[in-house]
């Protein structure tokens, strides 16, 4: 507790390159951050462990995580990564861990729920009632806000494994995801953009083929997530976003393909994330169990509505 007597939350946002860390009284009131690199499980988990028990007692964790990741409460392997190709991971009980560390409420989602949670919240989603957080890098990844909660099912959005319509000029590439081979993920990563060209996408000219091939992949994301949920915001993140001219390709064949017959109109927008790189680590601390065991943000709306309304405009 701090001298104010707010609790003290532990975040994680648990990536396959790096973990990044967090203690702080809520997502927008960060104490201190710390980095570490991704290596085997056991070492991994224990020097997280060690850097949160140096910086005293926290009262609850939420963990964002790569994935995939269980989800469902009722399952013996809640908690756990399942299926996932990063070497060693597989089967990994991520939140069993730390909750028989520390003995506090976890909460989890996965990395990019929690970043579409923390846009909406704080980002580039203020004031539309829906967003989607699409995370472009080594892998590609998805999460949903619909009315201020992340989608969820019989699991969790998997948006990098569509099929998107091939581009002309890519006919041949196989993709390299293992288990889909040429889906979104396996032709548009950066892997996937390695594996095609030798470099990555930033480093190629930029009349190279290479960025249309890519922004027309991800323009059918979009233009799907549209179609199908007619969300407002759309959140473009991750390394290959970092590239010149990306964002503006992908929006400006999303609104191609649309052809000006969706409804929403100009409520529509794709947009760069409004908190930079801290979108997945304020999402996490999102997620870290309130005293009512809701994450943060439920407890918050809950304290001032008993119903969850769309924001006004």
């Amino acid at each position: 507790m701090s001298a104010a007597g707010k609790p003290l939350l532990g975040g994680i946002e648990a990536g396959g390159t790096k973990f990044v860390l967090a203690v702080g009284h809520s997502p927008t009131e960060i104490i201190e951050r710390h980095e570490i690199p991704t290596r085997d499980p056991a070492t991994t988990l224990t020097e997280v462990g060690d850097w949160f028990e140096g910086k005293g007692s926290i009262s609850a964790l939420g963990i964002a995580s790569f994935g995939p990741v269980e989800l469902d409460r009722s399952s013996p392997l809640w908690g756990h990564i399942t299926n996932t190709p990063k070497p060693g991971w597989a089967n990994c009980n991520l939140a069993g861990y730390f909750a028989e560390r520390f003995g506090v409420p976890i909460g989890l989602d996965t990395d990019v729920n929690g970043a579409a949670l923390a846009e909406f919240e704080h980002g580039a989603g203020k004031p539309a009632s829906s967003l989607a957080y699409i995370t472009v890098g080594t892998g590609i990844g998805g999460g949903l806000v619909l009315d201020g909660r992340a989608v969820h099912g019989a699991a969790h959005p998997e948006m990098g494994h569509i099929f998107p319509r091939r581009h002309q000029d890519d006919r041949d590439f196989k993709g390299i995801c293992p288990h889909h081979g040429a889906c979104l993920e396996g032709l548009a990563s950066g892997p996937a953009i390695k594996a095609r060209w030798g470099v990555s996408l930033s480093e190629l000219p930029a009349d190279h083929i290479a960025h249309e091939i890519i922004a027309s992949y991800l323009s059918q994301l979009a233009h799907s997530l549209i179609a199908m949920t007619a969300v407002e915001v759309i959140v473009f993140g991750g390394g290959v976003m970092r590239t010149d001219g990306l964002l503006e390709r992908v929006n400006q064949k999303a609104s191609e393909l649309g052809a000006a017959y969706f409804p929403g109109g100009s409520k529509h927008k794709i947009a760069k994330p409004g908190l930079d790189q801290n979108a997945g680590l304020a999402g996490a601390l999102m997620l870290a169990p309130s005293g009512d065991g809701y994450p943060q943000r439920e407890s918050m709306m809950k304290a001032t509505s008993k119903n969850s309304h769309p924001r006004q405009r």
